[in-house]
């Protein structure tokens, strides 16, 4: 399988639609597969969910569509930035390895630097920093570049494994309990493995706001757990949030990931894509009524895709593989798309339990086989 990335940048906008429109379209323009876009206006950032077997045009174009439209020296927002296009992260995708997402980080780097004049960090995987580091207040020196861009600050690039970006509104909770909370969280406090967590105050209310970075040992149910567990009498917790999207077997017990699942929008991504083309090929085609009609259901199917929840594990198993098959009977497979759809096959078949392949064995025996019949 071909080398397949996700990016999740956040850029420092989330109040202006056309900005946000403008830099999602920059980034699918270059090649990129949206799979989400989560903007907040009171955070004021946009966080995309992006996925390519060629990351760098396209993150380069959304980039310089931040540096262009965006201005941090009027920006307001509660989370902390130091750049117009703030953190872009490179995250492994299947069998991708990482050292592949470190040449991706320092093309990308190598460019903004070069051709916007915007100095990067390289951070996490991809080097010696840490976010905190960055955005503190005697950051350290940049990677390249040797001073902050006057209106678009600096670019920090890294590279990582999957996480998830969890938000959690409390009532009942002051800003300074809530802040207590955070820090008994913390996994660099002595707290809970794989919690990074920060505190806001929002228009809903005192926001606690956690980056889950080992989801093995710490899936969205489990901190929800572990911050319950902490709160004050009388505090509780008022809704939860899932900014960006969720690896299916990390979603358990996480009602706020079903419709955000990561596997099910690779799926759906590349149904949407396969459509596009098949649409394409439909125009003064001999095939153009089997075409279109192949780009009417696989533009049906996307939407549908793109709404499962962690208890559709074993359907949108089912469903992706039968997407990927479609594609190759009807001629119109790619080796991008085709990744996409194993990664989220993979991925939701890892994530059935053991209820479910005993209560459904000969379907799941059924997907094994076309598991081991793909190439």
């Amino acid at each position: 399988m071909i080398p397949l990335f996700e990016s999740v940048p956040n850029f420092a906008e989330g109040r202006d639609p056309a900005v946000v429109g403008r830099i999602s379209a920059a980034a699918t323009a270059g090649g990129l597969h949206l799979l989400d876009s989560s903007s907040d206006h009171d955070h004021h950032r946009l966080v995309l969910s992006l996925a390519g077997s060629q990351p760098v045009s396209g993150l380069f174009a959304a980039i310089a569509e931040a540096v262009s439209a965006i201005d941090l020296r009027s920006h307001l927002g509660v989370h902390p930035r130091r750049g117009a296009a703030d953190v872009v992260p490179i995250v492994p995708l299947g069998s991708t390895s990482v050292a592949s997402c470190l040449a991706v980080a320092q093309d990308l780097g190598e460019q903004v630097w070069s051709r916007l004049r915007v100095p990067v960090y390289f951070y996490g995987l991809a080097g010696a920093h840490t976010l905190a580091a960055i955005r503190s207040p005697s950051p350290p020196p940049f990677d390249l570049g040797g001073s902050l861009h006057p209106s678009a600050g600096a670019v920090s690039i890294g590279v990582r494994q999957l996480l998830v970006a969890y938000n959690l509104v409390l009532d009942g909770v002051s800003l300074p309990a809530a802040r207590e909370v955070a820090s008994s969280l913390r996994e660099s406090s002595g707290g809970v493995p794989g919690i990074q967590a920060l505190v806001f105050e929002v228009a809903a209310g005192v926001q606690l706001s956690l980056n889950l970075t080992r989801l093995e040992e710490t899936p969205p149910a489990r901190a929800r757990a572990e911050a319950e567990r902490r709160l004050p009498a009388g505090g509780s917790v008022a809704s939860e949030e899932v900014v960006g999207l969720c690896p299916v077997g990390a979603a358990a017990g996480c009602p706020a990931a079903d419709g955000r699942l990561l596997e099910a929008r690779l799926a759906a991504g590349a149904s949407g894509a396969a459509a596009l083309l098949c649409r394409s090929l439909a125009a003064g085609s001999a095939r153009s009524e089997e075409m279109a009609g192949l780009a009417r259901r696989l533009a049906e199917e996307a939407a549908a895709l793109s709404r499962l929840g962690f208890g559709d594990a074993l359907a949108g198993a089912e469903r992706a593989e039968a997407v990927r098959r479609v594609l190759a009977a009807g001629g119109v497979a790619e080796a991008e798309l085709d990744g996409m759809l194993s990664v989220a096959t993979q991925g939701f078949r890892a994530a059935l339990t053991a209820e479910e392949v005993g209560r459904f064995p000969e379907r799941v025996a059924a997907l094994d086989r076309w598991l081991a019949e793909a190439p």
